[in-house]
């Protein structure tokens, strides 16, 4: 665990440095909207596509989506509920409440799983993202930005969900999957040649996305509330009903890292279209980023 948090700490510090040195006179921002467009758009759908194509999908893949879905809502009533109880401003909740609850499952996830476990344990990362934590997001996670937020959103759920192409994707897969499609050798290779760019991508552009902005004494309650429910509450509540599930081993580990994850980058875009607090979700995302980095490998070998 410790040489995989090493290797992605110098990506994601390479995201940093370009934020800093800006080379070629281009804005972090327009550096890390291109990267996260040609990621969410080209080579994650292929990713999502192969592995899910050819890993075997049965009792797991429900007992990883029920576990995800758990562990999202968990956090979403007990960030809710800290949130009331302390009398936080509206815009304040919305963006706490998205910051516990969605776990960077994809972005760092991924990443973490395939280097710590080899490659079937991509097929963890992307089950538990794309087959509950993301279609949450844009559910029951955009009902929230909307309820504390300021904007409106005239889009159904199954318009914004088939807006999704890794969700697309993962359906599609899924699907040849179940249906015993053979993969053609030469579209596994294309598909594969475009899949392992993901990894370098998105932690650069996690690196990109990380704001060094100075943390208020205001903001220290809130930032520390979403790094407890996070980093702690949430795969504490994970590691506890995947046993009764039936995992164990490296596929228990695997799932209990996905819900140690820290809080997801895309939660950003909820924050500025609803009119939340966008300065405290990028500092939340910084922070529980970094410790993240001390807390995942105890967690590994706590597993």
């Amino acid at each position: 665990m410790f040489e995989t948090l090493i290797q992605m700490i110098a990506l994601i510090a390479c995201g940093v440095g370009w934020r800093f040195l800006r080379p070629g006179k281009l804005s972090p921002e327009q550096v890390r909207h291109s990267l996260t467009e040609s990621v969410y758009y080209l080579f994650l759908p292929a990713l999502v596509l192969v592995v899910l194509w050819r890993t075997p999908i049965g009792l797991d893949s429900l007992r990883i989506s029920l576990l995800s879905s758990s562990g999202t809502i968990f956090a979403l009533i007990v960030s809710g509920l800290a949130c009331r109880a302390c009398r936080m401003p509206a815009s304040v909740t919305g963006a706490i409440m998205l910051a516990s609850a969605f776990p960077n499952a994809t972005y760092l996830g991924l990443p973490v799983l395939q280097t710590t476990f080899g490659d079937w344990a991509r097929s963890v990362a992307i089950q538990y993202d794309l087959f509950a934590a993301t279609p949450l997001l844009f559910t029951i996670g955009v009902l929230v930005a909307q309820h504390f937020g300021e904007g409106e959103d005239d889009a159904g759920f199954m318009r914004r969900l088939l807006k999704i192409p890794p969700l697309w994707a993962a359906i599609i897969g899924s699907s040849l999957n179940l249906l015993g499609v053979p993969l053609n050798g030469s579209l596994e290779i294309v598909l594969n040649l475009l899949g392992d760019t993901v990894i370098p991508l998105m932690l650069v552009a996690l690196g990109l996305s990380l704001q060094w902005r100075s943390i208020s004494m205001r903001q220290i309650p809130p930032l520390m509330l979403v790094s407890t429910i996070q980093l702690l509450l949430t795969p504490l509540l994970i590691w506890q009903l995947a046993k009764p599930l039936g995992l164990e081993g490296e596929l228990l580990s695997a799932v209990v890292l996905e819900a140690a994850m820290p809080s997801m980058v895309l939660g950003l875009v909820l924050c500025d279209r609803f009119r939340l607090d966008t300065t405290l979700y990028a500092l939340a995302v910084t922070v529980t980023t970094l410790l993240s980095l001390v807390s995942l490998p105890l967690w590994f070998a706590l597993v």
